[in-house]
């Protein structure tokens, strides 16, 4: 690989950072070992083709540009984490899978009972995630903070808003949501 692809890919990286907290690579890894699943299998939940997956992973590309993948990918990282706090069994995720592969993402701020805790109530963790993913189908995080920026001087929690929910890490805007609830 030569500097500029190098440079490319790391670009790549950071955009998703970003975009999704942390680079694809890292994420997809992350839900293949807590899923138990093979690349082609993810590829196969998640509705992209495997060498669109390998693109995503390896920072060649960088975006996910279909708004029902990234719910999808949402939905498995829920998934991974009740099967870890033993919540949800290994049989009953395959089935969780195959429900989450036909989901056709619809509203990104639906909320069923995948989405919600014991209460009955959406988590503050996947409110977030949905405000985020919202945003993200909308614009790339450059052209937020941009957006941002402008809406500063007349309007710096709107901007605030923005950086943080359209820009910024899932734990900062889960703090941020959390302090800013009546």
């Amino acid at each position: 690989m030569d500097a500029a692809q190098q440079e490319a890919t790391a670009r790549a990286r950071e955009l998703q950072r970003n975009w999704y907290g942390e680079p694809l690579g890292a994420l997809f890894r992350k839900l293949i070992d807590d899923l138990g699943l093979n690349q082609a299998r993810l590829a196969g939940v998640l509705g992209l083709s495997a060498p669109m997956l390998s693109q995503l992973m390896s920072g060649q590309r960088a975006k996910i540009g279909n708004p029902a993948v990234v719910q999808r990918v949402q939905l498995l990282q829920e998934l991974a984490a009740q099967v870890a706090d033993g919540s949800v069994s290994a049989g009953e995720a395959t089935d969780r899978m195959e429900e989450i592969k036909k989901s056709q993402g619809g509203s990104v701020l639906n909320t069923t009972t995948q989405t919600t805790n014991s209460s009955g109530a959406p988590t503050v963790k996947r409110v977030v995630r949905e405000i985020q993913s919202l945003l993200r189908s909308v614009a790339a995080a450059g052209d937020i903070i941009d957006a941002a920026d402008t809406l500063a001087p007349t309007h710096p929690e709107l901007a605030e808003f923005l950086r943080v929910y359209g820009a910024g890490r899932t734990s900062d805007a889960v703090a941020h949501y959390q302090a800013h609830q009546s």
